[in-house]
């Protein structure tokens, strides 16, 4: 569980831009919708989303564009070994992309993570999303040698990814 005070995470950005907050059981429906803009070729369903929800809500960060709705998102599982974390999402829509809104979330989530002693972080991503992998990258993750074939299934190759914080 986190450790930092829900109450950081809800004052609203300076000069009207979009905020980072914990997800709320009211985003659900909007993260379906920008799950499935970042992600067409294979959005999560609603009711994985709802799941993630459940499980991990101190970890499943959005990026709050007020009435304009939801820009971004991250997603992270805890699996039982308490010193690592996995990335299972990051998505930001395409009318706010370039504009340093992933980094934001991933640096929001990974400062998380160390609160809580987490002390590696891993996620995949398609080995051709250049701009993904250069991202986690320039935050620190090193990749494996090679992208693991069939990772996600048939054609689906990943590239895993690790940071140690």
């Amino acid at each position: 569980m986190s450790t930092l005070p829900a109450d950081d995470f809800r004052t609203p950005a300076t000069n009207g831009s979009p905020r980072i907050r914990q997800v709320e059981e009211t985003d659900l429906p909007e993260l379906v919708r920008l799950d499935a803009e970042a992600f067409p070729e294979g959005p999560y369903p609603f009711f994985t989303l709802r799941q993630l929800f459940d499980l991990y809500p101190d970890h499943m960060l959005v990026l709050d564009g007020g009435e304009n709705g939801l820009h971004g998102y991250v997603l992270v599982g805890m699996p039982r070994d308490p010193d690592r974390g996995w990335i299972l999402s990051l998505g930001v829509t395409r009318d706010q992309r370039g504009r340093g809104h992933g980094r934001q979330l991933m640096e929001e989530v990974l400062r998380r993570l160390r609160a809580d002693a987490v002390h590696e972080v891993l996620l995949t991503v398609e080995p051709a999303n250049t701009a993904a992998i250069e991202l986690y990258r320039s935050l620190g993750f090193t990749a494996e040698s090679a992208p693991r074939k069939d990772y996600f299934g048939p054609n689906a190759d990943r590239l895993v990814m690790t940071l140690h914080l």
